[in-house]
Protein backbone atom coordinates (compact mmCIF):
# COMPACT_ATOMS: atom_id res chain seq x y z
CA UNK A 1 0.00 0.00 0.00
CA UNK A 2 1.74 3.14 -1.07
CA UNK A 3 -0.15 4.97 2.02
CA UNK A 4 2.44 5.75 5.12
CA UNK A 5 2.29 7.53 8.48
CA UNK A 6 4.54 10.95 8.10
CA UNK A 7 5.41 13.31 11.14
CA UNK A 8 2.12 13.12 12.40
CA UNK A 9 -0.88 10.96 10.94
CA UNK A 10 -1.22 8.69 7.87
CA UNK A 11 -0.97 10.03 4.39
CA UNK A 12 -0.94 9.04 0.51
CA UNK A 13 -2.22 10.29 -2.71
CA UNK A 14 -6.37 10.52 -2.99
CA UNK A 15 -5.81 6.69 -6.13
CA UNK A 16 -4.07 5.11 -3.31
CA UNK A 17 -6.67 5.92 -0.65
CA UNK A 18 -9.24 3.16 -2.35
CA UNK A 19 -11.78 1.86 -0.14
CA UNK A 20 -9.70 -1.33 0.68
CA UNK A 21 -6.69 0.39 1.89
CA UNK A 22 -9.05 2.92 4.17
CA UNK A 23 -10.71 -0.30 5.43
CA UNK A 24 -7.85 -2.00 6.04
CA UNK A 25 -6.38 0.92 8.60
CA UNK A 26 -9.52 1.71 9.92
CA UNK A 27 -9.76 -2.27 11.28
CA UNK A 28 -6.34 -1.87 12.19
CA UNK A 29 -6.65 1.21 14.32
CA UNK A 30 -9.44 -0.75 16.06
CA UNK A 31 -7.71 -3.97 16.77
CA UNK A 32 -4.08 -2.53 17.81
CA UNK A 33 -5.47 0.12 19.97
CA UNK A 34 -8.30 -1.64 21.80
CA UNK A 35 -10.83 0.45 20.48
CA UNK A 36 -14.12 -1.12 21.65
CA UNK A 37 -16.72 1.01 22.12
CA UNK A 38 -17.35 5.04 20.51
CA UNK A 39 -15.57 6.54 17.81
CA UNK A 40 -15.91 9.99 17.04
CA UNK A 41 -15.31 10.97 13.49
CA UNK A 42 -14.40 14.01 11.63
CA UNK A 43 -13.30 15.29 8.21
CA UNK A 44 -11.75 18.49 6.76
CA UNK A 45 -13.21 20.19 3.09
CA UNK A 46 -11.27 18.12 0.47
CA UNK A 47 -13.63 16.70 -2.11
CA UNK A 48 -12.40 13.07 -0.89
CA UNK A 49 -12.85 13.31 2.42
CA UNK A 50 -16.82 12.71 2.90
CA UNK A 51 -16.36 9.17 1.07
CA UNK A 52 -13.14 8.59 3.00
CA UNK A 53 -15.04 9.36 6.13
CA UNK A 54 -18.55 7.01 5.04
CA UNK A 55 -16.08 3.79 4.35
CA UNK A 56 -14.12 4.61 8.44
CA UNK A 57 -17.94 4.80 9.69
CA UNK A 58 -18.95 1.41 7.47
CA UNK A 59 -15.92 -0.41 9.31
CA UNK A 60 -16.23 0.71 12.33
CA UNK A 61 -19.95 -0.24 13.09
CA UNK A 62 -19.23 -3.27 11.18
CA UNK A 63 -17.20 -3.63 14.41
CA UNK A 64 -19.56 -3.31 16.75
CA UNK A 65 -18.53 0.17 17.24
CA UNK A 66 -20.97 3.32 18.10
CA UNK A 67 -19.92 5.83 15.52
CA UNK A 68 -20.47 9.76 16.36
CA UNK A 69 -19.88 11.85 12.96
CA UNK A 70 -19.46 15.15 13.90
CA UNK A 71 -19.47 16.03 9.99
CA UNK A 72 -16.87 18.81 8.65
CA UNK A 73 -14.64 20.04 11.69
CA UNK A 74 -11.30 20.88 13.04
CA UNK A 75 -8.77 18.49 14.32
CA UNK A 76 -8.44 19.76 18.21
CA UNK A 77 -12.34 20.58 18.26
CA UNK A 78 -12.76 16.37 17.25
CA UNK A 79 -10.16 15.66 19.45
CA UNK A 80 -11.20 17.83 22.41
CA UNK A 81 -14.76 16.50 22.06
CA UNK A 82 -13.69 12.80 21.70
CA UNK A 83 -11.81 13.28 24.83
CA UNK A 84 -14.08 14.90 26.93
CA UNK A 85 -16.12 11.94 25.57
CA UNK A 86 -13.65 8.93 26.44
CA UNK A 87 -13.89 7.70 22.86
CA UNK A 88 -11.20 7.29 20.20
CA UNK A 89 -11.62 9.56 17.23
CA UNK A 90 -10.53 9.51 13.26
CA UNK A 91 -10.10 12.97 11.44
CA UNK A 92 -10.00 12.48 7.96
CA UNK A 93 -7.72 15.28 6.63
CA UNK A 94 -4.42 15.84 4.85
CA UNK A 95 -3.85 18.97 6.52
CA UNK A 96 -1.74 21.30 4.64
CA UNK A 97 -0.70 19.37 1.45
CA UNK A 98 -2.70 19.38 -1.76
CA UNK A 99 -6.19 18.18 -2.45
CA UNK A 100 -5.05 15.55 -4.89
CA UNK A 101 -3.95 13.96 -1.52
CA UNK A 102 -5.66 12.61 2.30
CA UNK A 103 -5.08 11.00 5.29
CA UNK A 104 -6.11 9.18 8.52
CA UNK A 105 -5.31 10.95 12.10
CA UNK A 106 -6.13 8.89 14.75
CA UNK A 107 -6.72 9.29 18.73
CA UNK A 108 -7.26 7.14 21.69
CA UNK A 109 -9.05 8.59 24.52
CA UNK A 110 -6.07 10.21 25.74
CA UNK A 111 -5.40 12.43 22.88
CA UNK A 112 -3.14 11.66 19.99
CA UNK A 113 -1.86 8.16 18.97
CA UNK A 114 1.83 7.57 19.64
CA UNK A 115 4.89 6.28 17.21
CA UNK A 116 4.19 3.23 19.33
CA UNK A 117 0.81 2.89 18.34
CA UNK A 118 1.44 3.80 14.64
CA UNK A 119 4.09 0.83 14.44
CA UNK A 120 1.17 -1.40 16.30
CA UNK A 121 -0.79 -0.11 13.51
CA UNK A 122 1.22 -1.08 10.61
CA UNK A 123 1.95 -4.51 12.56
CA UNK A 124 -1.58 -5.06 12.53
CA UNK A 125 -2.51 -4.56 8.90
CA UNK A 126 -1.02 -7.99 8.33
CA UNK A 127 -3.40 -9.19 11.00
CA UNK A 128 -6.35 -12.06 9.41
CA UNK A 129 -9.68 -10.31 8.63
CA UNK A 130 -11.69 -8.84 11.51
CA UNK A 131 -14.54 -10.76 12.90
CA UNK A 132 -17.52 -8.66 12.31
CA UNK A 133 -20.42 -7.76 15.61
CA UNK A 134 -23.65 -9.74 15.45
CA UNK A 135 -24.80 -6.39 16.01
CA UNK A 136 -23.74 -3.36 14.01
CA UNK A 137 -22.88 0.00 16.08
CA UNK A 138 -25.26 2.83 16.02
CA UNK A 139 -24.68 6.27 14.08
CA UNK A 140 -25.45 8.28 17.55
CA UNK A 141 -25.87 12.17 17.32
CA UNK A 142 -22.97 14.24 16.98
CA UNK A 143 -22.04 17.13 20.17
CA UNK A 144 -21.40 20.92 18.97
CA UNK A 145 -17.90 20.35 18.54
CA UNK A 146 -16.73 23.33 17.18
CA UNK A 147 -19.32 25.21 19.62
CA UNK A 148 -17.49 23.37 22.63
CA UNK A 149 -14.18 24.41 21.32
CA UNK A 150 -14.95 28.14 20.69
CA UNK A 151 -16.62 28.20 24.13
CA UNK A 152 -13.32 26.91 25.54
CA UNK A 153 -11.22 29.79 24.19
CA UNK A 154 -14.07 32.40 25.08
CA UNK A 155 -14.54 30.95 28.76
CA UNK A 156 -10.95 31.85 28.98
CA UNK A 157 -10.48 35.30 27.16
CA UNK A 158 -13.06 36.94 28.41
CA UNK A 159 -15.15 38.86 25.80
CA UNK A 160 -13.18 41.58 25.58
CA UNK A 161 -9.90 40.32 24.78
CA UNK A 162 -9.56 41.71 21.19
CA UNK A 163 -11.72 44.57 21.90
CA UNK A 164 -11.01 47.90 19.66
CA UNK A 165 -8.51 45.56 16.97
CA UNK A 166 -10.26 45.09 13.51
CA UNK A 167 -8.76 41.74 12.56
CA UNK A 168 -9.38 39.89 8.85
CA UNK A 169 -9.79 36.55 8.67
CA UNK A 170 -8.37 35.28 5.58
CA UNK A 171 -10.72 31.62 5.51
CA UNK A 172 -10.08 30.11 2.69
CA UNK A 173 -11.00 26.11 2.53
CA UNK A 174 -9.91 25.70 6.27
CA UNK A 175 -12.59 23.75 8.01
CA UNK A 176 -12.22 26.26 10.87
CA UNK A 177 -13.07 29.09 8.71
CA UNK A 178 -16.40 30.25 10.66
CA UNK A 179 -15.37 28.77 13.67
CA UNK A 180 -12.33 31.38 13.61
CA UNK A 181 -14.54 34.22 12.34
CA UNK A 182 -17.44 33.85 15.03
CA UNK A 183 -14.80 33.29 18.10
CA UNK A 184 -12.89 36.42 16.80
CA UNK A 185 -15.92 38.45 17.12
CA UNK A 186 -16.50 36.58 20.25
CA UNK A 187 -13.54 38.15 21.76
CA UNK A 188 -14.90 41.43 20.96
CA UNK A 189 -12.92 41.96 17.56
CA UNK A 190 -14.27 43.52 14.57
CA UNK A 191 -13.81 40.62 11.94
CA UNK A 192 -13.60 40.95 8.01
CA UNK A 193 -13.79 37.70 6.21
CA UNK A 194 -11.19 37.01 3.38
CA UNK A 195 -10.53 34.74 0.56
CA UNK A 196 -12.97 32.20 1.03
CA UNK A 197 -12.28 29.72 -1.00
CA UNK A 198 -14.86 27.14 -3.65
CA UNK A 199 -12.51 24.28 -3.84
CA UNK A 200 -9.44 23.37 -1.70
CA UNK A 201 -6.50 25.59 -1.12
CA UNK A 202 -3.27 24.07 0.65
CA UNK A 203 -2.17 26.84 3.26
CA UNK A 204 1.00 25.28 4.75
CA UNK A 205 1.07 28.01 7.70
CA UNK A 206 5.20 26.85 8.16
CA UNK A 207 5.90 27.92 4.75
CA UNK A 208 3.53 30.21 3.33
CA UNK A 209 4.53 31.18 -0.73
CA UNK A 210 5.03 34.51 -2.04
CA UNK A 211 1.49 34.81 -3.52
CA UNK A 212 0.11 34.34 -0.24
CA UNK A 213 2.40 36.86 1.65
CA UNK A 214 1.91 39.78 -1.08
CA UNK A 215 -2.38 38.95 -0.88
CA UNK A 216 -2.35 39.12 3.41
CA UNK A 217 -0.12 42.39 2.73
CA UNK A 218 -2.60 43.97 0.30
CA UNK A 219 -5.12 43.30 2.67
CA UNK A 220 -3.40 44.31 5.67
CA UNK A 221 -2.51 47.92 4.19
CA UNK A 222 -5.96 48.28 1.71
CA UNK A 223 -8.28 47.26 4.69
CA UNK A 224 -6.19 49.02 7.22
CA UNK A 225 -6.04 45.83 9.56
CA UNK A 226 -4.47 44.85 13.26
CA UNK A 227 -3.47 41.61 12.28
CA UNK A 228 -4.76 38.41 9.78
CA UNK A 229 -5.27 35.20 11.16
CA UNK A 230 -5.51 32.13 9.51
CA UNK A 231 -5.09 28.46 9.95
CA UNK A 232 -4.21 25.31 7.89
CA UNK A 233 -7.01 22.88 6.42
CA UNK A 234 -7.96 21.14 9.14
CA UNK A 235 -7.44 23.91 11.60
CA UNK A 236 -4.48 22.64 13.92
CA UNK A 237 -1.64 25.25 12.68
CA UNK A 238 -2.03 28.87 13.10
CA UNK A 239 -1.05 31.47 10.48
CA UNK A 240 -1.04 34.89 12.07
CA UNK A 241 0.29 38.20 10.45
CA UNK A 242 0.51 41.97 12.04
CA UNK A 243 -0.67 45.19 10.60
CA UNK A 244 1.67 44.83 8.05
CA UNK A 245 0.68 41.61 6.98
CA UNK A 246 3.76 39.98 7.40
CA UNK A 247 3.51 36.39 8.30
CA UNK A 248 4.99 35.95 12.41
CA UNK A 249 6.78 32.75 12.44
CA UNK A 250 4.85 29.64 13.68
CA UNK A 251 7.79 28.67 16.75
CA UNK A 252 7.53 32.72 17.50
CA UNK A 253 3.32 32.57 17.78
CA UNK A 254 4.58 29.32 20.47
CA UNK A 255 7.00 31.42 22.48
CA UNK A 256 4.41 34.24 22.61
CA UNK A 257 1.81 32.02 24.00
CA UNK A 258 3.78 30.10 25.97
CA UNK A 259 5.02 33.15 28.01
CA UNK A 260 1.77 34.33 28.08
CA UNK A 261 0.30 31.22 30.09
CA UNK A 262 3.39 31.16 32.57
CA UNK A 263 4.72 27.83 31.03
CA UNK A 264 8.11 26.89 32.48
CA UNK A 265 9.01 23.57 30.33
CA UNK A 266 9.21 23.95 26.65
CA UNK A 267 9.15 20.95 24.61
CA UNK A 268 9.65 21.72 21.22
CA UNK A 269 11.33 20.26 17.66
CA UNK A 270 15.36 20.91 16.67
CA UNK A 271 13.31 23.15 13.95
CA UNK A 272 12.20 25.35 16.10
CA UNK A 273 14.02 28.95 16.63
CA UNK A 274 16.86 28.57 19.24
CA UNK A 275 15.83 31.62 21.17
CA UNK A 276 13.68 29.33 23.42
CA UNK A 277 17.09 28.27 25.55
CA UNK A 278 17.67 32.26 25.41
CA UNK A 279 14.71 33.09 27.51
CA UNK A 280 15.53 33.01 31.24
CA UNK A 281 11.56 32.33 31.79
CA UNK A 282 11.69 29.01 30.27
CA UNK A 283 13.58 27.05 33.17
CA UNK A 284 13.97 23.60 31.28
CA UNK A 285 14.05 23.08 27.33
CA UNK A 286 13.43 19.67 25.67
CA UNK A 287 14.33 19.28 21.90
CA UNK A 288 12.82 16.09 19.73
CA UNK A 289 12.19 15.23 16.36
CA UNK A 290 10.22 16.48 14.22
CA UNK A 291 6.20 15.45 14.37
CA UNK A 292 3.30 16.32 17.21
CA UNK A 293 3.78 12.49 18.59
CA UNK A 294 7.64 13.34 19.42
CA UNK A 295 6.71 16.85 21.05
CA UNK A 296 3.75 14.81 23.01
CA UNK A 297 6.29 11.90 24.35
CA UNK A 298 8.62 14.80 25.20
CA UNK A 299 6.07 16.34 27.05
CA UNK A 300 4.78 13.22 29.02
CA UNK A 301 8.03 12.59 29.53
CA UNK A 302 8.15 16.05 31.46
CA UNK A 303 5.66 15.95 33.34
CA UNK A 304 6.33 12.14 34.86
CA UNK A 305 9.78 14.01 36.54
CA UNK A 306 7.94 16.89 37.93
CA UNK A 307 4.30 16.39 38.09
CA UNK A 308 3.18 20.17 38.53
CA UNK A 309 5.85 21.35 36.09
CA UNK A 310 3.76 23.91 33.38
CA UNK A 311 4.70 22.27 30.63
CA UNK A 312 3.89 23.45 27.10
CA UNK A 313 4.89 22.18 23.36
CA UNK A 314 4.90 23.69 20.25
CA UNK A 315 5.98 23.38 16.36
CA UNK A 316 7.88 25.45 13.91
CA UNK A 317 4.51 25.48 12.01
CA UNK A 318 2.79 27.25 15.11
CA UNK A 319 0.55 23.96 16.57
CA UNK A 320 0.29 24.14 19.94
CA UNK A 321 0.38 21.52 22.90
CA UNK A 322 -0.82 22.51 26.42
CA UNK A 323 0.24 20.61 28.78
CA UNK A 324 -1.13 21.68 32.29
CA UNK A 325 -4.32 23.39 33.47
CA UNK A 326 -3.95 27.02 32.88
CA UNK A 327 -5.69 29.79 34.93
CA UNK A 328 -6.47 33.05 33.91
CA UNK A 329 -8.48 36.33 34.94
CA UNK A 330 -12.06 34.97 33.66
CA UNK A 331 -11.92 31.21 34.14
CA UNK A 332 -10.11 28.25 33.34
CA UNK A 333 -7.95 26.16 30.32
CA UNK A 334 -7.86 22.75 30.50
CA UNK A 335 -4.49 20.90 29.17
CA UNK A 336 -5.00 19.97 25.37
CA UNK A 337 -2.46 17.82 24.31
CA UNK A 338 -3.01 18.10 20.73
CA UNK A 339 -2.21 20.23 18.12
CA UNK A 340 -4.15 23.28 18.20
CA UNK A 341 -4.56 26.75 16.36
CA UNK A 342 -6.77 29.12 18.06
CA UNK A 343 -4.59 29.32 21.51
CA UNK A 344 -1.65 30.68 19.45
CA UNK A 345 -3.25 32.50 17.03
CA UNK A 346 -5.35 34.71 20.03
CA UNK A 347 -3.39 34.50 23.21
CA UNK A 348 -0.29 36.98 21.46
CA UNK A 349 -3.15 39.33 20.17
CA UNK A 350 -4.73 39.57 23.45
CA UNK A 351 -1.44 39.81 25.27
CA UNK A 352 -0.32 42.85 23.01
CA UNK A 353 -3.95 44.38 23.83
CA UNK A 354 -3.58 43.90 27.42
CA UNK A 355 -0.31 45.48 27.62
CA UNK A 356 -1.10 48.26 24.73
CA UNK A 357 1.40 47.00 22.89
CA UNK A 358 1.10 45.99 18.98
CA UNK A 359 2.08 42.81 18.05
CA UNK A 360 5.18 44.16 16.59
CA UNK A 361 6.17 46.12 19.65
CA UNK A 362 5.58 42.99 21.26
CA UNK A 363 7.86 40.96 18.90
CA UNK A 364 10.47 43.52 19.33
CA UNK A 365 11.01 41.54 23.39
CA UNK A 366 12.26 38.93 21.94
CA UNK A 367 15.80 38.73 21.03
CA UNK A 368 16.66 39.18 17.31
CA UNK A 369 16.70 35.26 15.73
CA UNK A 370 14.72 34.54 12.88
CA UNK A 371 13.80 31.93 10.76
CA UNK A 372 12.76 30.90 7.67
CA UNK A 373 11.43 28.22 5.92
CA UNK A 374 10.85 26.38 2.53
CA UNK A 375 10.90 23.36 0.43
CA UNK A 376 11.82 21.37 -3.00
CA UNK A 377 9.23 19.85 -4.77
CA UNK A 378 8.65 17.37 -6.53
CA UNK A 379 11.23 15.53 -4.58
CA UNK A 380 11.76 11.39 -4.85
CA UNK A 381 12.01 10.42 -1.19
CA UNK A 382 14.73 7.50 -2.35
CA UNK A 383 16.48 10.23 -4.00
CA UNK A 384 16.47 12.98 -1.03
CA UNK A 385 17.38 10.21 1.47
CA UNK A 386 20.00 9.01 -0.57
CA UNK A 387 21.56 12.88 -0.64
CA UNK A 388 21.34 13.76 2.94
CA UNK A 389 23.13 10.03 3.45
CA UNK A 390 25.57 11.96 1.50
CA UNK A 391 26.27 14.48 3.29
CA UNK A 392 26.11 13.65 6.59
CA UNK A 393 29.13 10.45 6.29
CA UNK A 394 31.11 12.01 3.20
CA UNK A 395 32.51 15.78 4.90
CA UNK A 396 34.16 16.47 1.08
CA UNK A 397 30.47 16.53 -0.33
CA UNK A 398 28.99 18.59 2.49
CA UNK A 399 31.76 21.17 2.17
CA UNK A 400 31.45 21.14 -1.80
CA UNK A 401 27.42 22.12 -1.06
CA UNK A 402 28.62 24.65 1.71
CA UNK A 403 31.05 26.16 -0.39
CA UNK A 404 28.25 26.94 -3.21
CA UNK A 405 26.62 29.10 -0.15
CA UNK A 406 29.72 30.74 0.46
CA UNK A 407 29.44 28.89 4.12
CA UNK A 408 32.90 27.50 5.98
CA UNK A 409 32.69 24.59 8.15
CA UNK A 410 29.63 24.30 10.95
CA UNK A 411 30.58 24.38 14.59
CA UNK A 412 28.07 21.77 15.23
CA UNK A 413 26.15 19.44 13.57
CA UNK A 414 22.98 18.33 14.93
CA UNK A 415 21.61 14.94 13.44
CA UNK A 416 18.14 14.42 15.85
CA UNK A 417 16.23 15.04 12.78
CA UNK A 418 17.69 15.66 9.69
CA UNK A 419 21.35 17.42 9.21
CA UNK A 420 21.39 20.56 11.38
CA UNK A 421 24.42 22.87 10.81
CA UNK A 422 25.17 25.61 13.20
CA UNK A 423 27.83 28.27 11.66
CA UNK A 424 29.61 31.01 13.23
CA UNK A 425 27.49 34.28 13.92
CA UNK A 426 25.13 31.85 15.35
CA UNK A 427 23.46 30.75 11.56
CA UNK A 428 21.57 27.78 11.35
CA UNK A 429 21.04 25.58 8.04
CA UNK A 430 19.08 22.32 8.66
CA UNK A 431 18.36 19.71 5.57
CA UNK A 432 15.61 17.45 6.17
CA UNK A 433 13.55 15.14 4.17
CA UNK A 434 9.65 15.88 4.44
CA UNK A 435 8.00 12.72 6.43
CA UNK A 436 4.63 12.84 4.23
CA UNK A 437 5.50 14.70 0.99
CA UNK A 438 7.77 13.88 -1.72
CA UNK A 439 9.34 17.12 -0.68
CA UNK A 440 12.87 18.39 0.70
CA UNK A 441 12.50 20.57 3.29
CA UNK A 442 15.20 23.53 4.32
CA UNK A 443 15.24 25.44 7.56
CA UNK A 444 17.27 28.27 8.08
CA UNK A 445 18.27 30.87 11.05
CA UNK A 446 19.93 34.06 11.71
CA UNK A 447 20.22 37.28 13.52
CA UNK A 448 17.81 38.70 11.04
CA UNK A 449 15.21 38.42 8.29
CA UNK A 450 17.36 39.24 5.42
CA UNK A 451 20.56 36.22 6.37
CA UNK A 452 17.53 34.04 7.07
CA UNK A 453 16.19 34.45 3.84
CA UNK A 454 19.43 35.16 1.91
CA UNK A 455 20.70 31.87 3.53
CA UNK A 456 17.43 29.72 2.55
CA UNK A 457 17.57 31.43 -1.28
CA UNK A 458 21.56 30.48 -1.56
CA UNK A 459 20.19 26.92 0.01
CA UNK A 460 17.15 26.34 -2.03
CA UNK A 461 19.48 26.93 -4.88
CA UNK A 462 22.20 24.54 -4.47
CA UNK A 463 20.26 21.86 -3.00
CA UNK A 464 18.18 22.12 -5.98
CA UNK A 465 20.28 22.09 -8.23
CA UNK A 466 22.25 19.09 -6.53
CA UNK A 467 18.96 16.52 -6.81
CA UNK A 468 19.01 17.62 -10.30
CA UNK A 469 21.87 16.53 -11.24
CA UNK A 470 20.97 13.23 -9.21
CA UNK A 471 17.56 12.87 -11.05
CA UNK A 472 16.22 13.18 -7.58
CA UNK A 473 14.11 16.45 -8.45
CA UNK A 474 11.82 17.49 -11.10
CA UNK A 475 13.24 20.73 -12.94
Amino acid sequence: MSVAFGTSGLRGLVTALTDDVVSKYTHAFISACDVTSDLYLGRDLRASSPHIAQMVSACARKRGINVTDCGAVSTPALALAAMNAGAAAVMVTGSHIPDDRNGLKFYLPKGEISKADEAAITQALALPPPVFAKAAGAVLQAPDAMGQYIARYAAFFGPQALRGLKLGVYQHSSVARDALLHMVQGLGAQAIALGRAAGFVPVDTESVDACTRAQLAAWAADLGLDAILSTDGDGDRPLLTDAAGEVIAGDILGILTARSLGAQHICAPVSCNSMIEELAEFTNVSRCKIGSPFVIAQMFAARAQQADTKVVGFEANGGFLLGFDATGPHGPLPALMTRDAFLPLIAPLAAARANGQSLCALLDDLPPRVTAADRLSPVSPPAAAQFLAALIRNEAARMALLAQMHLPAPVRMDLTDGLRMTFSQGRVLHLRPSGNAPEFRIYTEAGSAAAANALLHAALSAAGAALRAAGGQAA
